[in-house]
């Protein structure tokens, strides 16, 4: 930024701890198109120059309007998405079922443990019909 002091133009040497990114209202784009449109072609830079936007803003500008949605001009916000609020019922639900799956591995192994031992013993493991048809 400039300043004048005493007829000479100075630095100013405050320099912003983060520049802030520029928005711009959906009204203020469509004014600015038809502005920009109804300018001679040799005026275009200095409108530019004047409104301190760059032909790039315009381009996509043109581009979104063209697109037939007045709320694709309308500033987005930034940065990630808000992940949707989990709710506790599923919450609780799906930490039950994690519980219950490392219990169930538990449980497996146990069996298979008691199977190699009868084999090891020869014992003869008597199964209901329900846990046969499931095994073979």
């Amino acid at each position: 930024m400039l300043t004048q002091q005493n007829g000479a133009a100075k630095a100013d040497p405050e320099v912003l701890a983060k520049p802030q990114r520029r928005r711009f209202p959906t009204e203020y784009k469509l004014r600015v198109l038809r502005q920009y449109e109804a300018t001679p072609k040799g005026e275009r830079g200095a409108f530019l120059r004047r409104e301190g936007l760059y032909s790039s803003h315009i381009d996509t500008w043109r581009k979104l309007a063209a697109s037939g949605e007045q709320e694709s001009l309308a500033p987005k916000k930034r940065g990630r998405k808000a992940k949707p609020p989990v709710d506790p019922e599923l919450k609780r639900l799906r930490r039950e079922v994690a519980r219950l799956q490392v219990k169930l591995q538990r449980a497996e192994k146990v069996i298979e443990v008691q199977k190699k031992i009868s084999e090891i013993l020869g014992v003869e493991q008597n199964l209901p019909d329900e846990l046969k048809d499931e095994e073979s």
